[in-house]
């Protein structure tokens, strides 16, 4: 299909390439218009705060384990300078910078916005987490992230913050829907696009901030920067690899999807011991019938996305290629003859990192001199209480949201390979809710969805950092009164929220001191059976009775209704419900203070006794 060609012409031209084409409708005159150009895009997405590097995350190197150091948001630094000498570069953060290590809990996002303004981002979506702390929250990142030399534009052509609030003061809104730039004499738009369903019901946002549909708004925004004689549109996405995918097939006109949200590994790594969803980048059609590259760069900045897009005359994409590298350090370890992992010696070092350079999939890097100075001056600051030890994990918690999901989310844990394949689903998740219920002995069953459990736990010491790092969030408990068919009816609003609602699978449930059978292949109101609760002097398990009236102990995000706990937020909104002002990461510490040494629950204390997918199949 020919790309549609527009003939409107800007009173104020965006190039001088497009002012002599003023008037020309048709294909030969937009020809001659514009020329066919070459774009990079260098991204990263959902680096939560995770501004130092992973270490002791196992790859296999040359057949080999090999533990390497992951990320650091320094070493994305250096990577992104290196492509300095790019003639039309841009360089794009897909959002969610915030939420998920200490330095958000201490700082708020002043050390991430210090830490990309060392990068300078041509622009930079909303994800939800940016609006974790509500809308006042959101300001004071963006005043950070503008408090520098490179002013970067946030960008969410679907948020529409309301007059007067944090983010629209004085008539002057701060975030855009999009920003403009030329290359060669072209004009390319980039369209800011945030999840808005999860943004809006999974974050604090003001009431008054509307979060709109993603799909009308980008079309929306396309036509109007096509009018205004924009030749290629990128779209800047936080709402899901599957969800770009779907999105461009319903839009026109779009060339290329930066993406974020879905953590999405893509790329060829299973011989290096990682899994992925699929090729980077993505190629697939929109509206139009053109090629769309679609990309996204994993996860806590462990990958670093580079694509390169070539577009030919008429304006279509001709070739989209590139790779999702994940960023490593320089030194290894393997496994001596006792199988510890030790530091291999020099010479295998020289070795490793030499054959490295020649494989895209792995950027061996050092970090940026001056973004590792300026992270060091932080992380001093909360080194003394991070490092405290508050006892071990005797076997790897591994992360899943939905039992049976394709895909790990515990890359690189030993021992959770498979975990996302079993019935049980997360271990850790059911021990947070195991603390959770230690710390309110007045409830008879605690609450935590999946989402709000961030990673998997090594087997190991777990110190302050692992607490903070695994319920990020500023969240406290709260107890609450229902009755056991309002409690049945809660567990199912968590499940129909990412079933039925295509909301984040980040509303499952689990539970301590509850448990149940559950068929996801099953119609809303009949996914659950044999739901059970536990005694807490006895320990025996009985049937759980609809007309009782019980009392749950849950995050005060879950009991306000949010992630789709509908039955939930009515019942909070009446007031009947117990602050215990206890924050929950300090209460995940003191359960496992306590313990000393946590582990895995026995099968029977877990939520999910059995599972049927939503294709019908049980899991073991």
């Amino acid at each position: 299909m020919c790309r549609r060609v527009l003939s409107w012409c800007p009173a104020t031209v965006l190039s001088a390439g497009l002012l002599a084409a003023c008037g020309s409708t048709d294909e030969s005159a937009a020809v001659a218009r514009y020329p066919a150009i070459e774009l990079d895009i260098a991204h990263i997405n959902d680096h939560h705060s995770r501004l130092e590097a992973t270490s002791g995350v196992e790859l296999t190197l040359d057949g080999q384990a090999t533990q390497v150091e992951l990320g650091g948001f320094a070493r994305l630094t250096t990577l992104f300078n290196a492509q300095s000498g790019r003639r039309n570069l841009l360089k794009l953060h897909a959002g969610d910078a915030l939420t998920g290590s200490l330095h958000y809990t201490f700082f708020k996002g002043e050390a991430d916005a210090k830490l990309m303004n060392t990068i300078c981002f041509d622009a930079f979506t909303l994800g939800n987490h940016e609006f974790d702390d509500g809308d006042q929250a959101t300001r004071d990142f963006i005043d950070q992230l503008h408090a520098g030399r490179c002013q970067t534009p946030v960008l969410a052509a679907n948020v529409l913050p309301a007059h007067g609030t944090p983010l629209h003061p004085d008539g002057t809104s701060l975030v855009q829907p999009y920003v403009t730039k030329t290359f060669d004499g072209v004009p390319v738009g980039i369209i800011g696009i945030d999840v808005a369903g999860k943004t809006a019901h999974s974050s604090r946002p003001l009431a008054t901030t509307q979060f709109l549909d993603e799909t009308t708004t980008a079309q929306k925004y396309i036509d109007e920067l096509k009018a205004r004689g924009v030749r290629h549109i990128v779209l800047l996405t936080h709402q899901g690899h599957d969800r770009d995918r779907a999105m461009a097939a319903r839009l026109s006109d779009v060339d290329a999807i930066i993406g974020a949200d879905s953590h999405t590994l893509l790329g060829r790594f299973a011989d290096l011991g990682l899994s992925s969803s699929g090729a980077y980048p993505t190629v697939t059609r929109n509206k139009d019938g053109d090629p769309v590259c679609i990309g996204q760069a994993w996860e806590y900045g462990k990958a670093f996305g580079l694509m390169n897009i070539r577009f030919d005359r008429r304006g279509a994409v001709s070739s989209c290629t590139g790779q999702a590298s994940l960023v490593i350090g320089d030194s290894f370890k393997r496994k001596d003859s006792s199988g510890t992992f030790v530091t291999v010696d020099a010479a295998t070092r020289t070795a490793l990192v030499d054959r490295l350079s020649t494989d895209t999939r792995l950027r061996v890097t050092t970090p940026d001199a001056g973004a590792a100075t300026l992270l060091s001056g932080y992380t001093a600051r909360v080194a003394a209480e991070k490092d405290r030890v508050i006892g071990a994990a005797s076997e790897s918690l591994c992360l899943v949201r939905v039992p049976g999901e394709p895909g790990t989310r515990s890359g690189g844990i030993g021992g959770c390979e498979a975990g996302h394949t079993l019935a049980r689903g997360s271990d850790a998740a059911q021990v947070v809710a195991a603390a959770f219920l230690n710390a309110s002995p007045r409830a008879h069953f605690a609450l935590q969805n999946a989402g709000g459990v961030r990673i998997a736990v090594p087997a190991g010491p777990i110190t302050m950092d692992t607490a903070f790092t695994l319920l990020p969030f500023s969240n406290v408990l709260v107890e609450v009164e229902v009755t056991g068919a309002q409690m049945v009816a809660a567990l199912e609003d968590g499940v129909a929220h990412h079933l039925d609602a295509a909301g984040s699978g980040g509303s499952h449930p689990y539970a301590a001191g509850l448990r149940w059978n559950l068929d996801l292949s099953q119609a809303r109101g009949s996914r659950f059976s044999q739901v059970q609760v536990k005694d807490r002097t006895t320990g025996a398990w009985a049937a759980i009775d609809p007309v009782r009236t019980y009392v749950l102990v849950t995050n005060d995000f879950v009991a306000a209704g949010k992630d789709g706990y509908g039955t939930l937020g009515p019942i909070h909104a009446t007031g009947a419900w117990v602050d215990t002002y206890l924050l929950y990461t300090q209460t995940f510490a003191d359960h496992v203070t306590s313990l000393g040494t946590v582990g895995r629950p026995a099968r029977s204390e877990y939520s999910h006794q059995t599972v049927i997918t939503k294709a019908g199949v049980m899991l073991p």
